[in-house]
C-alpha cells in the first residue's frame, strides 16, 4: 500500500474513532482494532501471527490521546464522577497491564471469540429497554476491585480502553449514561497508557522498522491527530442526545464490533 494512502486512511480512521469515542465514551478502540486488522490482513504489512497484537497495541497507544481529549472536554462540563474514578482506577491499571503480558500467548481465535461473546451480551442489555432495580448501587472495595481488574484485563486484551466494559457496568449500577460515558473517558487514559506501555516493554525484540514494541508508529501518528481533533465534537453532540438513544447507539456499536470478530474467527 502506498505510504501516503495508508497515512490518509489512518487520519480518517482517527477522525471517525475520535468522534465516536467522544460521543460514547469508549475510546474508539472498537473501530481502530478491526479496521487496522483488516488493513494489515489485506496488505501483508506484518506477519499474520502478529497483526492482531499490533492492531491492539497500536489502538491502545492511540486511545491514550483520544480519551485524553474527550476526558478534558467532559471534565469541563463537570460530568466525571471522581469517587468512582478513585475506586476503580488502581484495579483497572492492574488488569490492563496483566493483559498486555498474557495476551500475546493466547491464540487469536480464542481471544476474539471470548471478547465477541462478551460484547454481544453487553449490547443486548444496552439496546433493550432493560433497567436496573432502583436500589442497586455500585459495590464496595472488594466488588469494585473485581470489576476494575476484569474491566482492565478485557480492555487490554481487546485494545478498547475500557469504555465497552465500564459504561454498561456503571449503567448496571444506576449511574446516569452521560456520567458513565464521561467517567469512562477519563478512566480510558490511564487504562490505555498502562496497556500500551505493557505492549511496548513486554514485546519480544522486533526487527520491523515501523514497529516500536508492538506499536505501528506510522499508523499511530495520523490516528491520534484525527482523534484529538474530532473527540471534542463527539462530546458536544453527546450532551444533546437523550440517554436512551445514547444507550442504543452504544449497543449498536458493540454489535458491529462483535460481529466482525466472530466473522473473522469462523472465516479462517
Amino acid at each position: 500500500m502506498d505510504p501516503v494512502f495508508f497515512i490518509s486512511i489512518c487520519l480518517g480512521l482517527g477522525l471517525f474513532s475520535g468522534f465516536i469515542g467522544g460521543l460514547l465514551g469508549i475510546g474508539g478502540g472498537v473501530i481502530i482494532v478491526p479496521t487496522l486488522y483488516l488493513i494489515y490482513d489485506a496488505t501483508n504489512r506484518f506477519d499474520d501471527s502478529s497483526i492482531l497484537i499490533v492492531a491492539i497495541a497500536t489502538s491502545l497507544s492511540c486511545i491514550v490521546f483520544t480519551s485524553a481529549s474527550a476526558a478534558f472536554a467532559q471534565n469541563r462540563r463537570h460530568m466525571v464522577l471522581w469517587g468512582l474514578v478513585i475506586k476503580l482506577l488502581p484495579w483497572l491499571l492492574v488488569g490492563s497491564l496483566l493483559a498486555s503480558y498474557i495476551v500475546p500467548f493466547v491464540p487469536a481465535s480464542i481471544l476474539k471469540t471470548g471478547i465477541a461473546c462478551f460484547l454481544i451480551s453487553v449490547a443486548a442489555i444496552m439496546i433493550s429497554s432493560w433497567q436496573p432495580p432502583a436500589g442497586r448501587v455500585f459495590p464496595g472495595h472488594l466488588g469494585g476491585g473485581l470489576i476494575g481488574t476484569s474491566a482492565g484485563f478485557i480492555s487490554g486484551s481487546a485494545g478498547i480502553a475500557g469504555g465497552n466494559v465500564i459504561v454498561p457496568t456503571l449503567i448496571f449500577f444506576n449511574t446516569p449514561p452521560h456520567n458513565s460515558t464521561a467517567t469512562s473517558s477519563f478512566l480510558g487514559v490511564p487504562i490505555a497508557l498502562s496497556g500500551s506501555l505493557g505492549y511496548l516493554f513486554f514485546a519480544p525484540q522486533v526487527t520491523h522498522s515501523e514497529l516500536i514494541g508492538y506499536v505501528d508508529i506510522t499508523a499511530f501518528i495520523p490516528i491520534i491527530v484525527g482523534s484529538i481533533l474530532a473527540a471534542p465534537i463527539g462530546v458536544k453532540i453527546a450532551h444533546n442526545i437523550s440517554p436512551p438513544l445514547l444507550k442504543k447507539i452504544f449497543g449498536g456499536m458493540l454489535v458491529l464490533a462483535s460481529t466482525k470478530m466472530l466473522i473473522d474467527v469462523f472465516s479462517h
